[in-house]
């Protein structure tokens, strides 16, 4: 059992699309992909999420996450430098907040307890993620994620299951579902620069048309390959991130995958090659671990 943490982002925003509340509100592509992302606060970013504010009329203070800096470590310095204050929408799950804010304005829900497990937009995003998972309800784990709102925990197989069917709608049975999920993934790869920020692992990958994917905190991650058909899932044990681009690249190079620019780019991301401050090369990053089907 693994909590998807921000893994689950594209599912929690299928009962958005499925409403198709980026068109209600004249969103841009750019702007309806952040209601999947883990945006790292880079200016392009917050000036999107502030277009979805005013478009919308929602309220910053409205946003259940916590008022942080940018995660993205140079777009938070220059909020430093400006001797500016944390806000919510620099949180990076801001852009899924506000798009269920938005469904509940949408559909005359109250906005004020959207975080609360019982409330109609969390009960259909359960409802949505057992879909995917194909696990009944009542068998899927919960918790609180860091952004405050509900956490699901599902076997990690289902993980993979789950990005299967976001990679090939086509193995979704409701037509309603089956489109906002085409939607969602269509999205992702059209802006991958709004899912993350421009050096992070869920954008490079994503900048790949046959791919989609997306991980969350300690350690998760889901990939969608199209015509492959296959889904892959992973967990790192201790929680590392900065293993991530090593650990794909060796998934895709030993299934054999026909993209190999995906692959290099990986690399460049983290290099098996770790290097000291003087530049010498003193150890190397290796996998060792062997796949499950």
């Amino acid at each position: 059992m693994t909590f998807l943490r921000s893994a689950a982002k594209p599912f929690q925003a299928i009962p958005v699309l499925k409403r198709r509340i980026d068109e209600i509100y004249g969103l841009t592509g750019e702007e309806a992909a952040l209601f999947a992302a883990s945006h790292r606060g880079e200016a392009f970013h917050i000036d999107a999420l502030e277009s979805i504010m005013r478009k919308t009329g929602i309220r910053e203070e409205e946003l259940h996450c916590c008022p942080t800096y940018p995660l993205n470590e140079d777009a938070k310095a220059e909020r430093h430098r400006g001797r500016e204050s944390k806000r919510r929408i620099f949180h990076n799950c801001s852009g899924k907040h506000a798009g269920l804010i938005a469904l509940c304005k949408q559909e005359g829900w109250s906005s004020e307890n959207y975080f609360r497990s019982e409330h109609p937009v969390q009960q259909e995003i359960l409802e949505t993620i057992a879909s995917f998972a194909e696990i009944p309800q009542d068998k899927i784990g919960m918790g609180v994620d860091g952004c405050g709102l509900p956490i699901f925990a599902i076997p990690l197989k289902s993980i993979g299951l789950s990005y299967l069917k976001l990679a090939c709608p086509d193995l979704i049975g409701d037509a309603t579902t089956r489109l906002a999920a085409a939607r969602i993934a269509r999205l992702m790869n059209e802006h991958p620069d709004m899912i993350a920020d421009t050096r992070f692992v869920c954008s490079t990958l994503l900048r790949d048309p046959n791919l989609t994917a997306k991980g969350g905190a300690k350690g998760v991650y889901g990939i969608g390959l199209r015509k492959e058909r296959l889904g892959i899932s992973l967990k790192v044990s201790d929680g590392s991130e900065q293993v991530w681009p090593s650990i794909i690249a060796s998934i895709l190079t030993f299934i054999g995958y026909g993209n190999l620019q995906t692959i290099d780019s990986l690399y460049r991301l983290v290099p098996n090659e770790i290097v000291n401050d003087n530049g010498k090369v003193v150890g190397e990053r290796r996998t060792v671990f062997t796949l499950q089907a």
